[in-house]
């Protein structure tokens, strides 16, 4: 299986590395189109700051190339986020795979309690469907870092809460998105990463 993940300025991809070889996958770090395309299945990683990833990918015209894409894609935090269709991160159209809009996290819940922003840590997915999330117990923890979150909608697979419910992952057609890093959430993460490499 030829496996890609999307190299452009956005950090992370080296853990997703690290993670796959944990479960005995090989995996090529690449911007080149013909090689994304011709995988058959595409990582979408990235740690960073909306605007800035998404110019590089237009700089490149790696944004017409994602959108393309037939096989299955997995974006992860960022990336997730940028494959939404918009975010208020520096006012950013993004993507547009998923009809669901990329928020800030407010700093106080609606009960008033206080939140630290962004989340960091270990926190529950739960409401969890298809096959990304095969054989995972219900309410597994993950692992998130987001100051940043896309709002529950029609391409919501799972669920978190930090002071609101959002989407923890997203699904349409052939993409799929996680706003957790899988390749931190331990045994869990592993889980869903190979559940994601046998779609």
């Amino acid at each position: 299986m030829e496996l890609a993940i999307i190299q452009y300025n956005a950090g992370n991809i080296q853990s997703v590395l690290y993670a796959l070889e944990r479960i005995g996958i090989t995996a090529l770090v690449t911007d080149d189109p013909e090689t994304i395309s011709a995988a058959d299945k595409v990582i979408f990683p990235g740690v960073g700051e909306a605007s800035s990833a998404m110019r590089y990918l237009k700089e490149r015209s790696l944004d017409k190339l994602i959108v393309s894409l037939q096989q299955p894609v997995l974006g992860i935090c960022l990336g997730m986020q940028l494959m939404c269709s918009y975010s208020e991160e520096n006012d950013t159209d993004c993507l547009g795979i998923f009809s669901e809009q990329v928020k800030q996290f407010a700093n106080q819940t609606p009960t008033g309690d206080v939140l630290k922003v962004p989340q960091i840590g270990w926190n529950q997915i739960y409401d969890t469907k298809t096959e990304l999330f095969a054989n995972i117990p219900a309410n597994s923890y993950c692992y998130f870092v987001h100051g940043y979150y896309a709002a529950k909608g029609a391409d919501t697979i799972a669920t978190a809460n930090y002071g609101i419910d959002y989407s923890a992952a997203l699904h349409k057609k052939n993409f799929y998105g996680t706003q957790f890093h899988p390749e931190k959430s331990a045994l869990i993460g592993e889980k869903i990463l190979s559940n994601f490499l046998s779609l």
